[in-house]
C-alpha cells in the first residue's frame, strides 16, 4: 500500500529530529578542530573580498564562517544544531567578529532568493536527507553571478570508508547516501541550472590526532555524533565488533610512526559559478 503524503511528511519530520539529535550529541567542535587548517585553506582559495555576502550552510561550530569573516566578508551561518551555533558564536565573539548565526533547515533556508554572493558548505549540506531539495536551496539563495563552493567526502576516501564500516554494523537511514555528494556526475546532475559552470577538484584533508589509532576511535566515539549514536545502537558484542573494525581502519591508514595518528581523507571540492 502506498504511503500517504501525511505519513511521508511525518516520517521525514521524525528522521530530521533524529538527525538533529545526532549532530547535537557529543561535541562536533572537537572533531572540526582536527581539520580546521583545511577549512581555512578552503576559504583562502575563494579569494573573498571585504563586504561580500557569504552564507555558511550547515556551519557547525564555524570552521568556514570564522575565516571568511576574518577576510571582511559579511557572513551568516546556518545549522540545525543550536549547541554548535552557540559554540560558533562564542568563537566569533572571542575574535571580535560580527557573524549572524541562525538555527534552521538547509532544505528550507530562511533567506530570500539571491541573498548571498557566495554560498559555502564543508562536510555539512551533504548530510541533509533530500539532496535535490538541498541543491535547489543552495542555488536559490545564491545571487545570479554568485558562487557556490562545497567540500564533500568521497565514497573512496578515508571518511567515506569509515561511514561504510559503520554502516556495515548499524543500518543507515533509508535516504540517498551522503557520499553521493562526493561523486562528480551526481553533483553535476543535482546542481544543474541554466548558465552555471561547475568545476571539481579532488583534494586531501588531514586529521592529526595526538593519540594512537585505538584512542582516536575512542575520541570519535565520545565526541562525533554519528559515531557516538552508532555505538549506542549496538549491544556489547556489536560495540566490540565496530570498535575493532574502526581501529583496524585507522591503523591501516595511519601515516604517523611516533605513536600518534595522521590520516588523510579525500574530499570533492565543488565550485559552481552561476
Amino acid at each position: 500500500m502506498n504511503q500517504s503524503i501525511a505519513e511521508l511528511e511525518t516520517g521525514l519530520e521524525t528522521l530530521k529530529s533524529k538527525m538533529k539529535a545526532t549532530w547535537m550529541s557529543g561535541d562536533f567542535d572537537r572533531i572540526a578542530q582536527l581539520y580546521e587548517p583545511g577549512a581555512v585553506a578552503f576559504i583562502k582559495r575563494l579569494s573573498l573580498k571585504p563586504g561580500m555576502r557569504v552564507l555558511d550552510v550547515a556551519c557547525g561550530s564555524g570552521n568556514l564562517a570564522i575565516p571568511a569573516a576574518r577576510l571582511g566578508a559579511a557572513v551568516s551561518g546556518l545549522d540545525i544544531a543550536p549547541n554548535l551555533l552557540q559554540t560558533a558564536q562564542k568563537r566569533a565573539g572571542a575574535e571580535g567578529l560580527n557573524i549572524r548565526f541562525d538555527e534552521g533547515d538547509v532544505e528550507a533556508m530562511p533567506y530570500k532568493d539571491g541573498s548571498f554572493d557566495v554560498v559555502v558548505s564543508m562536510f555539512g549540506a551533504m548530510f541533509a536527507p533530500q539532496p535535490d531539495i538541498t541543491a535547489a536551496e543552495l542555488l536559490r539563495v545564491c545571487r545570479p553571478g554568485g558562487r557556490i563552493a562545497m567540500a564533500n567526502w568521497t565514497p573512496e576516501g578515508f571518511i567515506g570508508q569509515m561511514f561504510k564500516t559503520t554502516g556495515s554494523h548499524v543500518k543507515p537511514p533509508n535516504i540517498p547516501s551522503p557520499l553521493l555528494w562526493g561523486n562528480e556526475a551526481t553533483v553535476s546532475e543535482r546542481l544543474r541550472s541554466n548558465g552555471t559552470q561547475t568545476r571539481f577538484t579532488r583534494r586531501m584533508i588531514s586529521f592529526r590526532v595526538p593519540m594512537s589509532p585505538a584512542e582516536t576511535v575512542d575520541y570519535f566515539r565520545a565526541w562525533y555524533g554519528p559515531t557516538l549514536r552508532a555505538f549506542g545502537a549496538l549491544d556489547e558484542d556489536g560495540q566490540t565488533g565496530l570498535q575493532d573494525d574502526l581501529t583496524r581502519l585507522w591503523t591501516v591508514h595511519n601515516r604517523a610512526v611516533d605513536g600518534t595518528t595522521h590520516v588523510q581523507s579525500e574530499y570533492l571540492e565543488v565550485h559552481l559559478a552561476k
